[in-house]
This record gives structure tokens, C-alpha cells and sequence, in this order.
């Protein structure tokens, strides 16, 4: 670290306009110079990735799909996924992240969440030039600004609502993420669990089990991170695991190490979307 660089270490968050909320969790900005390298986990959530650099390209050491080569990306769209992202920095990076709801994909980013599934993509190869662009004129404003942007942006891409999403299936989503069992949701739509699993599988990138645990991993983790008193016991009820060993087995499988261990060794990641946030209060099936 350039011991003559004045250390800066900014981190803001918005929640977008009301009527984006169902569909876009949360913007984050951030910007740090002067700060040691460090490299953190990027942890499994039931929301897509949209990073956004500002300046250096963000590095991703090690992708979820253990077959995709690191590399380095001015943006970035990932997928939902089961394993963890290793990401470095050499101590300066700036950048907007945006947590997307996978049944936005089809509007936003014009292919369903389906297709990402474990992969991180630069965002030219999704959204074309459009993300340059966009890039482009995020530089060169305030943090205020930015989001504003965003707004606009995205409420753009969501003006066009897809006509490809079943009826159904964003409360169906929506019951899963909150803790409902496949059987208790296949019986409440009508469907099959076979029909379940291929829609929820094809819309998200995951089958409807993986949805629930990995949201509920998500709730865990944010509970731990960002509440060091509570105990692991504690977050494994407020979560809705059915115990602690049930909490530590998920950690183990999407963290690949104890969530006493990931607490010791995770400060705050400008790349954890904050704060926790729910699908929203709109109806899924609008988009």
C-alpha cells in the first residue's frame, strides 16, 4: 500500500424508486483508495448481480462455476449460485452494485436467470454497448446522482413487462424465498412439483429448494455480519433454520468454511448489498 495516499474508504447505499422495489433489491456505491488488498467472498443470495466499476476493473480471483476462468471486468452481471466468488483488490477500487431480482432478467436483461446460472458475465455480453454508455455517464457524477440514474435506467428497462413469465410463479417465488416448502407451494398454485421445479429452475437458475436455502442462508448471513452479538444459535431461529447445526451445515456448503469462521475473517463487503431486503410490496406477477 502507497503509504502517501490519503486512505478513503466511502460505502452508501439507496433503496430505488418505490416503484422499482420489487424488482431491484438495493443500490450500493463504493470507493476506496489507500486500503490494504484484501480478498473476500462473494456469497450466494436469491438476488442477481450488477456491478458497475467507476474506475479499476473489479477482479474476480475464482467464479462459482469452478470451470470459468478468473478474469477482470469493467461490469459485470452474475448469475445465482450455490458456491462462493473469491474477489480481490489491491487496496483501490469504486464501483455501483445493484442486487436484481431474477424475475427482472427477462425485462432487463433480455434472457431468463436460467441462462447465468453460477456463471459472472461482463455485462457487454448481456446488455450490449448500452452498459458502456451507462458506465460512461455514472463516472462523472455524485453519489446522488448515480442513483438517480439508476432509477431512470432501470425503470426504462422495466417499462416493458415480459409476457413470458407464467402467472403465478413471482408469488410462488416469493413464498419459496420466505421459507415455504416445494409441496406446500406446488399445492398452493396448482402445479405439479415437477412443473415447479422446471419454472422456478428455468426463471432463476436454481430448483425451488436451492431458492429457499439459499435465501435463508442470505438472511442468516446478513444477521451475522452486520449484528456481532448474536450468537450462531441466535441467527439459526431468527433465519429460519431449524437449528444451529442445520445453520452451520449450510455455511459449510455455500461459504465453504463455519459462519464462526466466515465472522472473523469478513469485515463489511462493499460487494454484500445492504440492508436485508424482501421481494417488495408490489405484485410479481406485474412485471
Amino acid at each position: 500500500m502507497d503509504e502517501t495516499v490519503q486512505p478513503v474508504d466511502e460505502y452508501v447505499t439507496r433503496a430505488p424508486a418505490r416503484a422499482l422495489r420489487p424488482w431491484v433489491g438495493a443500490y450500493s456505491g463504493y470507493r476506496q483508495r489507500g486500503i490494504p488488498p484484501v480478498r473476500h467472498l462473494g456469497l450466494p443470495s436469491p438476488w442477481l448481480t450488477v456491478v458497475i466499476t467507476l474506475d479499476d476493473p473489479l477482479h474476480v480471483v475464482s467464479h462459482p462455476d469452478a470451470q470459468q476462468p478468473g478474469g477482470r471486468y469493467d461490469a459485470l452481471v452474475g448469475g445465482l449460485h450455490v458456491r462462493p466468488a473469491v474477489i480481490a483488490h489491491g487496496g483501490r477500487q469504486s464501483g455501483m452494485q445493484v442486487a436484481l431480482h431474477p424475475l427482472a432478467a427477462r425485462s432487463v436483461l433480455g434472457a431468463p436467470a436460467g441462462e447465468l446460472a453460477a456463471l459472472d458475465l461482463p455485462a457487454d455480453a448481456v446488455l450490449g454497448s448500452e452498459v458502456d454508455r451507462l458506465r460512461d455517464r455514472l463516472s462523472v457524477l455524485d453519489w446522488g446522482a448515480r442513483f438517480d440514474l439508476l432509477d431512470r435506467w432501470f425503470t426504462d428497462r422495466l417499462s416493458t413487462p415480459s409476457t413470458d413469465l407464467p402467472a403465478g410463479l413471482g408469488t410462488a417465488c416469493r413464498r419459496l424465498v420466505g421459507g415455504d416448502g416445494v409441496a406446500t407451494v406446488a399445492r398452493a398454485t396448482g402445479w405439479s412439483a415437477r412443473h415447479l421445479t422446471t419454472l422456478v429452475r428455468r426463471e432463476t437458475g436454481l430448483s425451488p429448494s436451492a431458492l429457499g436455502r439459499v435465501a435463508r442462508f442470505d438472511r442468516a448471513r446478513r444477521l451475522l455480519q452486520h449484528d456481532a452479538g448474536l450468537r450462531v444459535s441466535d441467527v439459526a431461529a431468527l433465519a429460519g433454520h431449524c437449528d444451529a447445526s442445520h445453520l452451520v451445515r449450510d455455511f459449510r456448503e455455500f461459504a465453504g468454511l463455519p459462519p464462526t469462521t466466515w465472522r472473523a475473517q469478513e469485515f463489511r463487503s462493499v460487494h454484500d448489498t445492504d440492508p436485508l431486503l424482501a421481494a417488495g410490496s408490489g405484485d410479481d406477477d406485474e412485471l
